[in-house]
């Protein structure tokens, strides 16, 4: 279980740091709702969770995530 936690963390933060990528924040929200969607699926499908309800949560955090950063230059 602590494995589960852990991975899910380190991929959540990378996660994070990917969803920067973009010039506006509408293509950041894009591409990190789909890297969150992606994600999420593939971290509940591993824990023996739904992958639709992880890539909806996912998404959504993904997507988040996106829009509310701003690029590093």
């Amino acid at each position: 279980m602590t494995r589960k936690i852990a991975f899910g963390l380190a991929l959540g933060s990378l996660l994070t740091m990917l969803t920067a990528c973009g010039e506006d924040p509408g293509t950041r929200a894009v591409t990190g709702g789909l890297l969150g969607a992606g994600a999420g699926a593939g971290v509940a499908a591993v824990t023996g969770g739904r992958p639709a309800t992880g890539a909806l949560i996912g998404g959504g955090v993904g997507a988040v995530g996106g829009a509310v950063t701003s690029p590093r230059y």
